[in-house]
């Protein structure tokens, strides 16, 4: 549905001294060391060639097209060398492999580390490949042996993420009710101590000390969430089994769903609004809305709309990413929100 969007999930993967490497960016790479195999991979196909003798060295080339009318992706070039014995009779060895990325069918052949074709967290990103390979993986598996719909599994997914994490988050939310329990006596130490700002801080601070507040708390949630979802944008991003799954007003959860579309580009948002990435937005825009309700007044306007800036920042980065994305985001802010409540 978007071939600008598969050409930026498109790269050159290759097993080049018994270990995985790719290239993505660059549009060439020299091998200088023992290869195994070289694959042309975009986000769900790939054409791998393997060598049972290895190669010897060689380089591949690549260039990603640009042209947005064109359903070209890449061109790609590999030359390869290898040495052969002396004689009038020799045999080379070779496998091609040209189909799905799926995990399953590339953990099993006959090759090392085909399996790493799926992009399950990759360079600075490569933290989260162990949360996708033995957390996410196992848990989306088990659902779909028995789940028919794909939407569905990924609301159950959710949740067995929160129950894992809610530990974790317990004690910010804790906080939160306490300080909402608060409100009320900071509201009079307010109207007692006037204007001096200075002194309603430190009696503020004081009281939560007291109270056994963290006002920071609520920043433990945040920061959890980054890792999940970059482990979860590179789980849906790479996972062939959403591919063409209908769920709701989606017609494929590997791609964003329309709501409205148009014909010309817009920079920042593309030629569509995707409606799973509102309802992302929106359930985002209601947890610093009930936040707000809960803590004390902000005297500091910056601090009183931060919270409202990362929800709107969100519509523009969620809009072109794939729906399964953007679904898990809407039940994980539902979940979030019946929490707090």
């Amino acid at each position: 549905s978007d071939v600008v969007y598969e050409r930026t999930v498109s790269s050159i993967c290759f097993y080049e001294d018994n270990d995985f490497d790719y290239i993505q960016n660059k549009t060439d790479h020299k091998f200088e060391k023992p290869v195994e195999w070289v694959s042309v991979a975009q986000q769900f196909f790939n054409t791998t060639l393997v060598s049972k003798n290895k190669f010897t060295g060689g380089e591949v080339r690549w260039f990603r097209h640009t042209d947005k009318t064109s359903d070209v992706l890449a061109e790609a070039t590999a030359t390869l060398q290898t040495k052969l014995p002396l004689g009038s009779v020799a045999t080379l060895p070779m496998q091609l492999y040209f189909g799905p990325t799926d995990y399953k069918i590339l953990k099993a052949q006959d090759a090392p580390e085909m399996d790493k074709l799926v992009n399950l967290g990759r360079d600075m990103y490569t933290f989260v490949r162990p949360i996708n390979k033995y957390i996410v993986m196992p848990v989306f598996n088990f659902f779909g042996s028995f789940i028919g719909s794909f939407g569905l599994v990924i609301a159950l997914l959710t949740l067995c993420i929160r129950l894992i994490t809610s530990p974790l988050v317990y004690t910010s939310y804790l906080s939160g009710a306490k300080m909402k329990a608060l409100r009320p006596e900071i509201e009079k130490m307010k109207a007692r101590l006037g204007n001096d700002q200075q002194a309603v801080g430190m009696e503020q601070m004081k009281l939560f000390r007291e109270a056994g507040v963290n006002p920071l708390g609520g920043c433990i949630p945040a920061l959890l969430q980054i890792p999940i979802f970059f482990a979860l944008y590179s789980f849906f991003n790479s996972n062939i089994a959403l591919r063409g799954e209908e769920f709701l007003w989606a017609h494929n959860l590997a791609s964003y769903d329309v709501l409205f579309s148009w014909k010309t580009s817009i920079i920042g948002i593309g030629n569509h609004v995707s409606l799973f990435t509102i309802t992302a937005v929106i359930t985002s825009f209601l947890i610093p809305i009930y936040n707000m309700n809960m803590t004390p007044d902000q005297n500091n306007p910056m601090l009183k709309y931060m919270p409202y800036i990362f929800p709107f920042i969100l519509f523009f980065v969620f809009n072109g990413l794939p729906s399964a994305l953007t679904w898990y985001y809407t039940v994980s802010n539902i979940i979030t929100l019946a929490l707090q409540w």
